[in-house]
């Protein structure tokens, strides 16, 4: 069952919140519309994107410690990583058609300003993550893909029209250089991550694919067509 129920304001609530049973409940107008939620690789931290900001939780004692801000549009999306020296490292895509990067040292409390704001921005807003190792691909609004390094913490390639729609979802092929990428008109396709170089492509669905993953046999995608 729901023992706790966390807020875009940064609210804890005891039982679920939706449902009546909590003690408290959610003051609707304070709340925005959380749209992406990814725990670090420890489980430690939880990250949670509403409107232009991500608030982080700490898992231990179920508490706000903190926000990231900067971005001037609602975030989309974000994934987390760890650094070299041990910090949890989240890359953010915004509906303001940047990508942005925060190192997050331990202690790091109140607003917490990017790190890094990669350039050039997508020419549209930012669906899509997808991080492996120092290598990042940003999928956009746009129709494109961006590939950018990590570490040198810029664009390496950029393909402007990697489908005919929004790509909505991107996705990594275990043990292969293959990236998945799927857009609003249904389509999957398969990227070689070394040369950025289109390997196949297959339709989906006839709906947007709002989701993709993998495992070394099957593709699955999740589809605005209820399948």
């Amino acid at each position: 069952k729901c023992v706790r129920t966390l807020t875009s304001s940064g609210q804890m609530i005891l039982g679920d919140a939706c449902t009546g049973s909590a003690i408290r409940t959610i003051t609707s107008g304070q709340e925005q519309q959380i749209n992406q939620i990814a725990l670090n690789p420890a489980g430690t931290m939880l990250y949670t994107a509403a409107g232009n900001t991500v608030r982080i939780w700490e898992m231990n004692r179920i508490q706000p410690l903190g926000k990231l801000v900067g971005h001037i549009g609602p975030v989309m999306c974000l994934t987390v990583s760890r650094t070299p020296s041990n910090h949890d490292l989240v890359i953010t895509g915004s509906k303001d058609h940047y990508v942005k990067m925060f190192e997050i040292a331990d202690g790091m409390l109140g607003n917490i300003s990017p790190t890094h704001n990669f350039e050039p921005p997508h020419y549209d807003g930012i669906e899509c993550l997808a991080i492996q190792g120092d290598v990042l691909f940003s999928g956009s609004r746009d129709n494109g893909i961006k590939k950018w390094d990590l570490e040198q913490q810029e664009l390496i390639q950029q393909i402007p029209n990697a489908h005919k729609d929004w790509i909505c979802a991107l996705g990594y092929v275990p043990g292969r250089p293959m990236l998945l990428s799927a857009c609003r008109g249904g389509m999957v396709k398969v990227w070689n991550t070394d040369n950025f170089t289109p390997v196949g492509e297959i339709r989906g669905h006839d709906s947007p694919i709002n989701a993709i993953c993998t495992n070394s046999r099957h593709i699955f995608t999740a589809s605005s067509d209820l399948t």
